[in-house]
């Protein structure tokens, strides 16, 4: 008897927490397991609300209501960067949001390697505890530079940067980067993702009078891209433009050290699509209007 009035709080709870394990669901999701050093590592996270009712989830820079737990392939914790304030969210019963996290924002993950990452959130009145998603394996890698280059820091003496142009496959397809980092201690400052690129057309890259670094590369059969990125890291946007019947774009340098692009037809994917809908638009027109 006595063992069983011992047992009985105990059953007591494990049924509660499986009730409430049952309110909320969360998931998270990753585009891919391998990332380039100083890459964005992103995170889509998705919860879903089955308590039957509307939740209201919020909380400070101290007491979040959502984590994201990062581990080294050792299995220890990061300690994170910052304390951001992921704001309030509001999911009606039965409902479901979705959320994209850049991991880089919340933890240094500047050492190569293997890393699991998983989420927590806390609902309503449980800042001390809440709902744990399953872990996800990544790993943060680096590759040869496909082409690189020192060049200054203007306004900056003795400060120099390493322009890097890497080809890597952190999924099924190849993917092009360029890559800025100190040349005298070898950090990398930022690294931005160019898209796919076709090797059946070698990139070229130059860097212009005011040491902003170029790059033209085929990114469909149809389209090239012409990058650009300053030293201190910023992307400056990108170009597309289509093959002419000159044939294919190339990078030339003007007597001013300005660099465009010379043989290609500049493409706006925004006039396109306008173009597109003025088209469909008249096509909806019957053949005959009667007044």
């Amino acid at each position: 008897m006595t063992r069983h009035r011992l047992l009985l709080p105990l059953v007591i709870l494990l049924a509660l927490a499986a009730s409430a394990s049952s309110q909320v669901s969360v998931s998270i999701q990753m585009a891919k397991r391998s990332f380039l050093h100083g890459e964005p590592v992103q995170v889509g996270v998705r919860i879903t609300n089955l308590s039957g009712q509307e939740l209201v989830f919020q909380g400070t820079t101290r007491e979040p209501w959502i984590d994201f737990m990062v581990n080294s392939g050792r299995g220890v914790p990061l300690t994170p960067i910052g304390s951001p304030a992921f704001g309030t969210v509001k999911i009606p019963a039965g409902q479901t949001v979705a959320r994209s996290v850049n991991l880089n924002k919340l933890y240094s993950l500047n050492d190569l390697g293997n890393y699991s990452v998983y989420a927590i959130v806390r609902p309503p009145g449980r800042l001390t505890s809440g709902f744990q998603s399953k872990r996800h394996l990544f790993n943060i890698s680096t590759a040869k530079p496909y082409w690189s280059q020192v060049v200054g820091v203007p306004g900056q003496k003795n400060e120099t940067r390493e322009y890097r142009l890497i080809r890597f496959t952190g999924g099924q397809k190849l993917m092009l980067y360029i890559q800025v980092a100190n040349a005298r201690t070898g950090r990398v400052l930022r690294t931005h993702g160019l898209g796919e690129s076709l090797m059946f057309r070698k990139p070229t890259v130059a860097v212009d009078g005011a040491l902003t670094m170029h790059v033209l590369y085929l990114a469909t059969p149809d389209f090239w891209g012409h990058a650009r990125v300053n030293p201190s890291g910023e992307f400056l946007g990108r170009d597309l433009y289509k093959r002419s019947d000159m044939g294919d774009p190339s990078l030339v340098k003007l007597a001013d050290g300005t660099i465009r692009t010379s043989g290609g037809i500049p493409y706006d994917p925004k006039a396109e699509a306008e173009r597109q809908a003025r088209s469909r638009k008249a096509s909806d027109r019957p053949d005959f209007i009667y007044e």
